[in-house]
């Protein structure tokens, strides 16, 4: 991903952080040199320091078996929005994207023993929708074998993050905070959330 260095954050906790925020994740595969590509939820774990992405999808998807010890992309992405030059003071300005994503890559490893694919999913249910999971452990041993024989459960352990932040950094301060200003009142949720973020990456004054 291109990425000037002003663009990239290299905070750990700050991109753990978005990643858990951003969790249904574009799985981009190559194999072969055809791409194929699954949105898919990611659980983010830290074992021993590394990055590992906990993921899961339909057995009848064929991407799953293109998994062979190449290195596939996952895509988090974050708010967006489109930038008026209207927004500047200088009028010689042109419209852009502001945006956030994190492409992180690995090799997939599949994981076929049952109890741990069993946990995989009682840790997604407890993290998106824990007022539920009283009754996904309640749920028949046959219903649930059913249910996870029809899945492909794999780890990717991340080798290497790109990152792009793009709001604006190269146009100072005070251009940062005029469209911060101008995406708080959008009607879009992602557009808030974005003016949010840019708030956060405020340059320093010159």
């Amino acid at each position: 991903m291109y990425s000037p260095p002003y663009n990239q954050v290299e905070d750990r906790a700050q991109l753990l952080e978005f990643m858990r925020a951003n969790g249904f994740a574009l799985l981009v595969t190559g194999t072969g040199g055809e791409l194929h590509a699954s949105h898919l939820p990611t659980m983010i774990e830290e074992r021993d320091g590394k990055l590992v992405l906990d993921m899961h999808m339909a057995r009848a998807n064929p991407q799953w078996r293109e998994f062979f010890d190449q290195e596939v992309m996952v895509v988090f992405s974050g708010p967006h929005a489109y930038v008026s030059p209207r927004w500047y003071d200088q009028e010689e300005r042109v419209p852009t994207w502001n945006y956030a994503a994190i492409h992180a890559y690995g090799v997939p490893r599949i994981i076929e023993e049952r109890d741990y694919k069993h946990r995989s999913q009682r840790r997604l249910v407890a993290a998106l929708d824990p007022q539920w999971l009283r009754k996904f452990d309640a749920l028949r041993e046959e219903y649930v074998k059913n249910m996870l024989d029809g899945i492909v459960n794999f780890e990717i352990p991340v080798s290497r993050l790109e990152t792009r932040w793009k709001l604006s950094q190269n146009r100072g301060r005070r251009e940062q905070e005029l469209i911060a200003a101008q995406l708080e009142k959008s009607a879009d949720s992602s557009g808030r959330a974005l003016a949010a973020l840019t708030r956060n990456y405020l340059v320093p004054d010159e």
